[in-house]
């Protein structure tokens, strides 16, 4: 599920920084200026740190509207994936709903899940029709174990922004532990036909026909899978499930202790989902 196949969180894309108050200064200021607008909003992807400089060069500039500043805390907290610049961007505009959303992003990812949720709402609160935050928090949901909420929220995402592929990947995982299978398989055809090949969607889909014991059809995805993410612990755990299944003990335990070797906690984790 999401702790071994890496199922996204939706983080608020960088925003656009509007450079303002430009008249005083020189033409050689202004394409660094400009330079750093680039590199805050994260067109070059080879390094956070690189963005982190773009952005603090800004914020340190004396060019930059209250507004722009929000952005540039906001993206900086982005390239971080830490609080702290989310702290200063809400300080600032504490109506910004992008804000709130990363920050429960941090939140969530430190597993904290608690504070994530009161940022998730707070965003939401701002901006009701805000899919990230519905899809965030749903995942936060689904980590504490809190199935029905989770699909409530993935229910609103997918209302929301029908053609993001991570929210039918959420509430058919989501789904498919709670034995809902056949709207679980739904949701993952879904998924897959946004966007095909996603490893963690076939990992999704696989559970789904594990639970329903189609044996070789949960082998077909979880190697699928497999071919994207060749570590991808729940694939190999739940292929070596689904072949012991079918009788293959000598191919099944070898990717039951691959599994294990990769994720000590993956028993315990398909316990949880209802397989054994």
């Amino acid at each position: 599920m999401y702790h071994s196949a890496g199922r996204a969180v939706v983080r608020g894309t960088a925003s656009a920084l509007m450079l303002l108050l430009l008249g005083g200064v020189s033409a050689a200021q202004r394409s660094q200026l400009l330079k750093n607008v680039e590199l805050c909003n994260g067109a070059d992807r080879t390094s956070p740190d690189i963005q982190v400089d773009g952005c603090t060069a800004l914020i340190n500039s004396s060019a930059q509207t209250p507004q722009s500043l929000v952005i540039a805390y906001n993206n900086r907290g982005n390239a971080y994936t830490a609080k702290g610049d989310y702290d200063q961007s809400i300080k600032l505009d504490p109506n910004y709903a992008r804000a709130f959303n990363n920050r429960g992003v941090a939140y969530q990812k430190k597993g904290e899940y608690d504070r994530a949720i009161e940022d998730f709402d707070a965003s939401i609160k701002l901006n009701p029709d805000y899919a990230s935050a519905f899809a965030n928090r749903a995942q936060t949901y689904l980590n504490k174990g809190e199935y029905a909420r989770a699909v409530q929220d993935y229910d609103e995402a997918i209302r929301l922004k029908p053609a993001l592929e991570a929210v039918w990947n959420g509430r058919c995982w989501t789904r498919a532990i709670v034995g809902e299978l056949e709207a679980a398989l739904a949701d993952c055809n879904e998924a897959l036909r946004l966007k095909p090949d996603v490893a963690a969607t076939l990992d999704s889909r696989g559970l789904t026909y594990l639970k329903m014991g189609q044996w070789g059809s949960a082998i077909d995805d979880y190697s699928s899978a497999l071919r994207f993410a060749p570590k991808l612990a729940s694939s190999l755990y739940g292929r070596g499930l689904a072949k012991l299944k079918k009788g293959d003990t000598t191919g099944g335990n070898a990717d039951i202790a691959a599994a294990r070797a990769i994720d000590a906690n993956i028993v315990g984790d398909f316990t949880r989902y209802g397989v054994q």
